[in-house]
């Protein structure tokens, strides 16, 4: 029987990386977040702002890093604890590449590094996630 610190000691943690991000995919976001700041969905409005253009929802890269922790844990166990930090503006076209490396592993719990990156290298979210035996 595989136990829940050997199931992660096993475990391969491949990249995840997203389609880039499209106009459309950050209108709906807006709908269904109910974010509808105009950073993130008005050409002209965001064009005269001091970031030059339209970003994405920075909870939109803190989703795909949730995504990618879930794809991870599987069936192993829960989510206990995520939490991330915003490091760099995503744009329309930024391709997001999402990466964990175990920073803990005990009996019952594991803990991860996470970053997602854009296609320059750039880490644009960090974070970390706590995952606990169910």
């Amino acid at each position: 029987m595989t136990t829940f610190k050997k199931a992660y000691e096993e475990i391969s943690f491949p990249e995840l990386t997203k389609s880039p991000i499209t106009r459309v995919q950050l209108s709906q976001y807006a709908g269904a977040s109910g974010d509808f700041n105009p950073i993130h969905i008005d050409e002209e409005f965001a064009k005269k702002s001091p970031l030059g253009g339209v970003i994405a929802h920075g909870m939109l890269s803190m989703g795909f890093l949730g995504q990618y922790i879930e794809k991870i844990v599987g069936n192993h166990g829960e989510v206990k604890n995520f939490k991330v930090q915003f490091r760099g503006m995503v744009k329309p076209g930024d391709t997001i590449s999402c990466e964990a490396e175990q920073k803990e592993l005990l009996e019952n719990e594991v803990t991860f590094y996470l970053k997602g990156i854009n296609q320059n290298g750039d880490i644009v979210v960090k974070g970390e996630a706590r995952i606990e035996k169910i």
